[in-house]
């Protein structure tokens, strides 16, 4: 998707994106208690939010199971559109696979639903200080992930990546689809599929999410 040339950033508008009637509510009030001054607009499914953020809001809250598709993929339209956003996942999902993945998309921030909304809310604040909103469940398995010996001493490796398997991870850790990285790569699907696996062999990692940490730490996403 390219940039549109005549799109304003809005700094006074929110897109909230998700399914749920109730949890629109919830998250809504969250919004108008947090920034008394913005104005919100909903969208129910990926086709819904793929036409809303043309205008380019201030500040997306993304569900990353919508009806029609995965969140991870519109918070890699809006870096896309609307770099200046920022985009907070709201979500039922805490394991390693959807945070990573929403994280190397471009989320600057995960909160679970299961939050009360004065925490929501409280959290939804940090952005104007600059920090990132994370429920406190989120924020731990980030540090620890980070701080387990045994991810430590992998940073530090010294495994070789030929080009092809480098180009391959950048583009994994960027959340494409094997499909998306064999379009862009100009390769067969099966043919990425295998780079993939050697990957995984190499890097001793079993997962999408720990792959994207490993071309982090390689510089390449």
């Amino acid at each position: 998707m390219s940039q549109p040339p005549d799109f304003r950033f809005n700094s006074r508008l929110c897109l909230i994106v998700e399914d749920q009637a109730g949890n629109r509510d919830l998250l809504r009030d969250a919004v108008h208690t947090a920034f008394a001054d913005v104005v919100v607009t909903e969208a129910g499914s990926l086709r819904e939010a793929r036409a809303a953020i043309v205008s380019q809001p201030w500040l997306a809250l993304v569900d990353l199971g919508l009806p029609d598709g995965c969140g991870v993929a519109l918070i890699r339209d809006i870096r896309t559109l609307s770099p200046q956003t920022l985009i907070v996942v709201a979500t039922i999902y805490d394991d390693d696979q959807h945070l990573f993945d929403a994280l190397a998309a471009g989320a600057g921030g995960y909160l679970l639903k299961g939050e009360t909304p004065e925490a929501m809310c409280a959290y939804l604040r940090r952005l104007d200080s600059g920090e990132p909103p994370l429920s406190p469940s989120i924020a731990r398995r980030l540090l620890g992930y980070f701080q387990a010996p045994e991810r430590v001493e992998a940073a530090n490796d010294d495994i070789i990546l030929t080009g092809r398997e480098t180009e391959t991870l950048t583009l994994l850790a960027r959340g494409m689809t094997i499909a998306e990285v064999a379009s862009a790569l100009a390769l067969r699907p099966q043919t990425v599929a295998g780079y993939v696996k050697v990957i995984y062999q190499k890097l001793n990692v079993s997962s999408r999410a720990e792959a994207t940490l490993k071309a982090v730490r390689r510089g390449l996403a």
